[in-house]
């Protein structure tokens, strides 16, 4: 992916000479550009998308849509975006991550394939930075700017429909180890999600009502960002063999959702059969070199009868490349992700693709004033509802 500029600061349109405004997300320059014909358009369109996760009534909803129409005309192929987008950008992984299993468990512990798998992850570790660098981190603030592009047609009543490259940003925020806050922007869309370690949460600044569930870590960590959760999501996984990757020789650790998780995350409407997830690690180097998960969800329309069912089916791998050192850590800054999703059910059979390549613009380890007040999720995630899990 080709970097470009990101922009943080805003013109003081008000002021002339007054002090610029610094963007609670800073975006790609294009993407700026785009929301509008004037800068007084385009600062006073970012400043609507900005405020999408501090208000839910229906005015500034109508703005916020409003906003997104200004980059991109409405149309179900912007729906089906937005869906793809919150996949992607917003993604859970169903395992509560232990930060202290890589030292209290032992390599000669199960079957070889799970004994491997832990000697594999121990190479990871060193790989990385080892132990006494991964424990001195205690938060972390990443920056970074995406590009997202729907790679196959999608057909719609008979008509193929292709959409062009988006660009965008987001801002990535955490404590050890359930407490993370994401803002993503793309194409004058906004996604926010957390965890404040009793629950998680997402929502879209195309709808004002958000989603909620238990706590689970974010994907986005296990694309190179957080070596530490990486390394203990896999301990409990098994060694299946090798595959190449980018002419890299890699061991595959695969690691299986358990039937008591998959029931706990699971509603009366929603039902999650299975949750795959599959990590590649260099022989050569000892770094995760891809990371692949796939989820199957039936949506039940009604509280029985099969026939009414609809299912989503999930898949997203996610290639990791630039690993470099930071704070004597190394983090993975750029890759590509493409997920796809198929939904089949009673005439209900479509299938979309999209494809994301980001790249790293900062990241730096042990925020000084970073509080727990900064994760609280919104107002409305504390009223009892239920979550929309395919999209989390």
């Amino acid at each position: 992916m080709v970097s470009r500029g990101m922009r943080k600061l805003c013109p003081n349109l008000d002021k002339e000479d007054g002090l610029e405004t610094v963007l609670e997300v800073p975006v790609p320059e294009e993407m700026f550009n785009q929301m509008g014909s004037n800068a007084a358009l385009r600062w006073n369109n970012m400043r609507n998308l900005m405020r999408a996760s501090l208000n839910t009534d229906k005015s500034v909803a109508a703005t916020n849509h409003a906003v997104a129409s200004s980059s991109s005309s409405s149309s179900p192929v912007n729906d089906q975006f937005m869906l793809l987008l919150k996949l992607v950008g917003a993604a859970f992984i169903p395992f509560q991550v232990q930060l202290d299993h890589a030292v209290t468990m032992p390599i000669k512990d199960g079957s070889i394939e799970a004994s491997t798998a832990k000697y594999i992850v121990q190479q990871y570790l060193a790989a990385t930075g080892g132990l006494a660098a991964l424990n001195a981190v205690n938060s972390m603030y990443a920056v970074g700017q995406v590009n997202m592009v729907v790679v196959s047609n999608i057909e719609q009543n008979g008509e193929i429909a292709a959409r062009s490259c988006e660009a965008g940003g987001f801002v990535l925020w955490q404590m050890n180890p359930d407490l993370w806050y994401l803002e993503l922007v793309v194409s004058g869309y906004k996604i926010s999600a957390g965890s404040d370690g009793k629950i998680g949460w997402s929502q879209s600044s195309m709808n004002s009502k958000p989603s909620r569930g238990p706590p689970r870590p974010l994907r986005r960590f296990f694309q190179g960002l957080d070596p530490r959760s990486t390394a203990n999501l896999f301990l409990n996984a098994v060694c299946i063999g090798e595959k190449t990757i980018k002419n890299e020789d890699c061991f595959i650790l695969k690691l299986e959702t358990s039937s008591e998780i998959l029931k706990a995350q699971s509603t009366p409407h929603t039902e999650i059969v299975h949750h795959t997830i599959w990590g590649y690690f260099s022989q050569r180097t000892g770094l995760l070199i891809q990371f692949e998960d796939t989820k199957l969800i039936r949506m039940k329309k009604d509280g029985s009868g099969n026939d009414e069912s609809v299912f989503y089916e999930t898949t997203m791998e996610s290639v990791l490349d630039e690993y470099r050192y930071v704070e004597g850590i190394n983090i993975a800054h750029s890759g590509k992700t493409c997920a796809s999703l198929y939904r089949y059910g009673k005439t209900q059979n479509r299938k979309w693709k999209l494809e994301e390549s980001w790249k790293i613009e900062e990241i730096d380890f042990n925020i000084c004033g970073l509080s727990m007040d900064y994760f609280l999720p919104p107002a409305d995630v504390k009223k009892e509802n239920e979550h929309d899990e395919h999209g989390m």
